[in-house]
């Protein structure tokens, strides 16, 4: 497969199409960690490949820390996904999802936010880094 800003481009609006079809069925106020099953299930119906709370590998210089860092959601091994349920997405929270995204080398992430009243315009922002940059 050749990684293309256009697959990951379609790989985001169908990611973010099972959001949507998750938020329309739960609506908001509901725990991260149902949204979470949810998703998951989603992601299987639509066929979508996935890795669901994968442990990040940290390497400080040489040694292999066990840090206990999972990522919500890795899409086909390059978007990192971060699922939330909170009033308003903390910068803390974006740091998260860009440090996960450095880690793995991904070059694409998506933060997504069930609690909210619109999924699409306000409840998901997509992120990409210089990795995302070396992609035409």
């Amino acid at each position: 497969m050749l990684l293309t800003r256009n697959y990951l481009k379609d790989l985001v609006y169908k990611v973010n199409g099972a959001a949507i079809e998750v938020h329309k069925t739960l609506g908001p106020g509901l725990l991260e960690c149902t949204y979470h099953k949810c998703m998951i299930h989603e992601l299987k119906l639509r066929n979508i490949n996935f890795k669901s709370e994968l442990v990040i590998p940290i390497d400080y210089k040489g040694f292999e820390i066990d840090a206990q860092l999972k990522c919500d959601l890795l899409i086909e091994n390059v978007l990192v996904v971060e699922l939330k349920s909170v009033d308003h997405v903390a910068p803390i929270h974006v740091a998260q999802l860009l440090t996960y995204m450095k880690l793995l080398s991904s070059p694409i992430g998506l933060m997504i936010n069930f609690n909210c009243t619109h999924i699409f315009s306000e409840g998901q922002k997509t992120y990409v880094n210089e990795t995302y940059e070396s992609i035409y």
